[in-house]
């Protein structure tokens, strides 16, 4: 219930604010369910594309600071699965959560990233959370790139925002066989590298 109150509220906020969401698939009809999302973060902006371009039921990894956020805070709870990266039993207390929420047939998402890329390289380093998720629970991870969120909202201030189009590409999914439950770095990389040469051929193609 409370993803189809924020996947109404982007529908109608990205409509009110001149932001023009273009999704493309570069490997259609590969798709599986339930999988891990997983996408470059690097604006406020790519929340609410979050919810726009993921039109079905999925669970969010999101940062606990949010929740403290006025009326947005109560939402913000009942809609994601919230981690405190600083705490260790918190971290161990948010995988086993996501790992049941696959058990029950329901996608996920994680910005591997695990912040904003403020560097001047396209990805920042993964953290191994989303993969070894992915190797333990035998799940194929579903990279997705937004190609236009830091245009339309600077990471800097969400006072920086600008109409126009924002685009969304889900690449083609990573599946994870032929890897084992060692595997996590083999995975992170070939996952990272995927991501990293589809922006850059995007972004400037």
């Amino acid at each position: 219930m409370f993803y189809a109150i924020c996947s109404f509220w982007a529908d109608c906020w990205l409509f009110l604010i001149g932001i023009r969401v273009k999704m493309s698939h570069l490997a259609g009809g590969s798709e599986q369910r339930p999988c891990i999302f997983v996408a470059n973060h690097i604006s406020y902006m790519d929340i609410p594309m979050i919810v726009k371009v993921i039109r079905e039921p999925v669970r969010i990894l999101g940062k606990y600071e949010l929740s403290k956020v006025p009326i947005f805070g109560f939402v913000y709870k009942n809609a994601v699965v919230m981690v405190n990266r600083k705490d260790a039993e918190q971290r161990a207390k948010s995988v086993k959560t996501l790992k049941a929420v696959l058990a029950k047939g329901i996608s996920i998402f994680i910005f591997p990233e695990g912040t904003f890329n403020i560097t001047d390289q396209p990805l920042k380093d993964f953290y191994d959370g989303a993969f070894r998720i992915a190797l333990e629970t035998e799940t194929p991870i579903q990279p997705i790139l937004f190609l236009d969120t830091v245009k339309r909202m600077h990471y800097k201030t969400v006072f920086s925002l600008t109409p126009g189009p924002s685009r969304a590409v889900y690449l083609p999914m990573v599946p994870v066989t032929g890897y084992t439950e060692n595997d996590t770095a083999r995975l992170k990389a070939d996952v990272h590298a995927l991501m990293e040469q589809k922006l850059v051929e995007l972004q400037h193609g």
